[in-house]
């Protein structure tokens, strides 16, 4: 069992959410060791204690579990299979958990090469935005052999309220294709909902009121609709992060012949957001659509 007495986490990926994750393991009593591509987004977390890694390598060699949460696939495969990566480097026996949205396919591949060398896996993505991240009320998919699943579960509690096991390596990130297949369409509509009320001459906000707990009631019209009335799209996700898990289910959805409009719509949109400029707002953003 992990307890704070025999346990070193590293944490590669200090950004938005990956900070507040962080946070609640060393509010937990965890020793931390993180680190970043850009080291002050990790200033916070070493001010209060944590050890800073130079490199990927060094996490791997001082923890035995490393928690990443980065960007792209392109940066998990670096991260855990480059030459300096964690598959290489870490210690037998030890637990390696990709947090980041990924592709299922990578997944895999990593549990294959780390399981030669007697390395756990799991991937385990998440949603919930900045504000599940904040309160450790996220939603955790998890992929990966059951075992070490119910071994690393309390951490993974740590940071988020819901943990659900899907089944072998890969179906954690399938689970969050599946979320972000469903926000996609959902945040086209809570945009239109949006601005229909105030070309209609209604008043949003009491819009909101009725339509958050009836049947139309989702995460995004309760969390992200007052942020877009409010002019606030600072990203609790990123669109540029959300066109790159777009892309993963499209190419996913096509693997399995599979037909998508909806996430085919939502990547027009979203692609042409980015050409303006908000490849680094949030996903709220969207409502700007109808705005330009």
């Amino acid at each position: 069992m992990f307890t704070p007495e025999n346990t070193i986490i590293g944490f590669i990926g200090t950004g938005v959410m990956g900070k507040s994750m962080a946070g609640h393991l060393m509010s937990a009593g965890y020793p931390l060791i993180v680190y970043s591509r850009t080291k002050e987004k990790a200033l916070e977390l070493l001010e209060k204690g944590a050890e800073w890694g130079e490199t990927p390598r060094e996490v791997a060699l001082k923890a035995n579990v490393v928690i990443t949460m980065v960007g792209y696939p392109t940066d998990v495969e670096e991260i855990y299979l480059g030459k300096d990566g964690l598959v290489s480097h870490a210690k037998a026996g030890s637990y390696l958990v990709d947090m980041t949205t990924s592709a299922p396919s990578l997944a895999v591949k990593i549990f294959k090469a780390a399981k030669e060398r007697g390395i756990h896996t799991i991937d385990a993505p998440v949603s919930g935005g900045d504000v599940g991240a904040k309160e450790a009320k996220l939603s955790i998919m998890v992929g990966g052999e059951e075992a070490d699943v119910e071994a690393i579960r309390p951490l993974l509690n740590l940071m988020g309220s819901t943990i659900v096991y899907q089944g072998k390596a890969g179906a954690g990130q399938h689970t969050k294709m599946c979320n972000q297949i469903a926000i996609a369409s959902n945040m086209i509509g809570v945009c239109e909902a949006i601005v229909y009320a105030e070309k209609a001459g209604l008043n949003p906000e009491s819009v909101l009121k009725s339509i958050t707990t009836g049947a139309a009631g989702s995460w995004s019209l309760s969390n992200l609709a007052p942020r877009m009335l409010d002019g606030n799209f600072e990203p609790g996700f990123y669109i540029k992060h959300f066109i790159k898990d777009i892309k993963i289910a499209l190419d996913e959805a096509a693997q399995m012949d599979m037909k998508v409009p909806g996430l085919d719509l939502a990547k027009k949109l979203y692609v042409q957001l980015a050409e303006l400029g908000e490849e680094n707002s949030g996903t709220q953003a969207l409502y700007k659509y109808w705005k330009s």
